[in-house]
């Protein structure tokens, strides 16, 4: 058999070019019309996570017309730690409030038939203050420590979404947050610690 041949081999057909048209036109029509382009602040979703109380400010269960990134708010109570985890996409925060550390265990990987991956066993110190701007490289497993006994912290966290998309999020919490009850409600544990 030829090349020829092979290339025309087999008696399948499809639609999926002209069914991508339609899917696109679609999706501009509800990106364009139905997606929110500003999010109020009262419409921003609190969640008591394993990783601590986070105020959901862009995510894609929001319908925003954001599609590449995630962005919350997380709240650290006074002399408080978030939950240690990584996640194969890196990570950038802005220090809107507070004072305090982080605490990351470097990554180390080796790629032959497929991925190994090994994470330092001694962590690195950062420390940050309010209007600091910290990076976290991919994959680095990470913890967040507000140093102030008396005053809380604020991080605006920003995760990259794309990764998602291609199959590969790969978020895992190595250890919730200290105290961690998943049925505590996050408004309750913020007016508990002075923050609401």
């Amino acid at each position: 058999m030829d090349e020829r041949e092979v290339a025309a081999a087999g008696n399948q057909v499809c639609n999926f070019y002209s069914e991508n048209l339609a899917e696109t036109a679609a999706y501009v029509e509800n990106y364009y019309n139905k997606k929110l382009k500003v999010v109020k602040s009262a419409d921003m979703p609190f969640e008591n996570s394993p990783h601590g109380i986070l105020k959901h400010m862009v995510n894609e269960k929001l319908n925003t017309v954001e599609n590449c990134v995630d962005i919350y708010m997380h709240l650290l109570p006074p002399g408080q730690a978030s939950g240690k985890h990584r996640h194969l996409a890196e990570e950038v925060f802005f220090v809107a409030e507070g004072s305090g550390y982080d605490l990351h265990w470097d990554v180390n990987f080796d790629v032959d038939i497929k991925f190994s991956w090994t994470w330092e066993q001694e962590p690195k110190k950062y420390e940050w203050k309010r209007g600091d701007f910290v990076y976290i490289p991919p994959y680095v497993s990470h913890k967040h420590f507000n140093a102030d006994p008396k005053s809380p912290a604020r991080l605006v966290v920003c995760h990259n979404r794309i990764l998602k998309a291609m199959g590969a999020a790969w978020y895992e919490q190595l250890e919730p947050y200290e105290g961690y009850n998943p049925d505590e409600d996050p408004l309750d544990l913020l007016a508990k610690y002075g923050m609401r």
